[in-house]
């Protein structure tokens, strides 16, 4: 069983997004670290970008802050590799495809493999058009992460199919963001998903608060939160990792205990 697979045995999981250096490297190390010991399942670290174009303005602050305090990809990887040093918890990267790209499909997947990457989400990249860096994903052993829009309804089927690692579901139309309500018919879009994956799937954009999670997690294998935390982030600066553990540690319970 790999680590992803190991996140959602016999549990949902509860899903953690963070950017990689913000506010800064040390803080980025502390605050994903936090989320760990509070009991996340997985932790998608994000590789910051200067044209988030799936963000709401939350992540696209705290890209601007990382890349302003010197945030690169090698240094994502250095930072990932810390994390790695510490817990056997999956590591999934988020970023465009720039950034993959500009670093070299093989080169960047090989160093995913290197320091224990388990799987890659880019928002940007159509699930028609994954092939050419999927082949380099599949040489490394690195899960390409699917993800199903309320939109997709006609390619349910065949992203579901073949989908690696879990589905990424998206709850909502637009960019990421906290929401207060989340209206899509997600039950319906789960029911389709659950006849073609061979994979958990778990549900991401705008959920922030125990009531959501616990809903999503009815609905799905597990729940996503990012621009939540780093709201979190944003108000604290360096002096977040204390909140960021009793946030996690609310949602992690409301899931878990689905």
């Amino acid at each position: 069983m790999n680590r992803i697979e190991n996140a959602f045995k016999n549990k949902k999981a509860f899903i953690a997004f963070l950017t990689a250096g913000d506010p800064t490297f040390d803080s980025s190390f502390e605050n994903i670290m936090s989320a760990v010991k509070a009991g996340a399942d997985l932790i998608e670290i994000g590789i910051p970008f200067s044209d988030p174009i799936a963000e709401g303005v939350v992540i696209q602050g705290a890209d601007l802050r990382a890349l302003k305090s010197g945030m690169t990809t090698d240094r994502a990887f250095e930072l990932a590799k810390m994390v790695r040093k510490e817990t056997e918890i999956p590591l999934v990267f988020m970023t465009y495809l720039n950034p993959v790209f500009k670093y070299g499909y093989d080169r960047f997947f090989a160093k995913c493999k290197e320091i224990g990457i388990d799987g890659l989400i880019c928002p940007d990249m159509p699930f028609e058009e994954k092939d050419e860096a999927d082949a380099f994903a599949k040489k490394h052993g690195i899960s390409i992460i699917s993800m199903i829009a309320p939109t997709s309804e006609e390619r349910i089927k065949s992203i579901a199919e073949s989908a690696e690692g879990f589905l990424y579901i998206v709850s909502s139309m637009g960019v990421t963001g906290v929401r207060s309500e989340i209206k899509t018919d997600l039950a319906s879009i789960m029911e389709s998903v659950k006849k073609y994956a061979k994979v958990p799937a778990a549900i991401g954009f705008g959920v922030s608060t125990t009531e959501q999670a616990d809903k999503m997690a009815r609905l799905s294998d597990g729940v996503i939160v990012g621009s939540a935390i780093v709201r979190i982030i944003e108000k604290f600066g360096e002096k977040s990792a204390p909140e960021i553990y009793k946030f996690v540690k609310s949602m992690t319970d409301a899931v878990h205990s689905i």
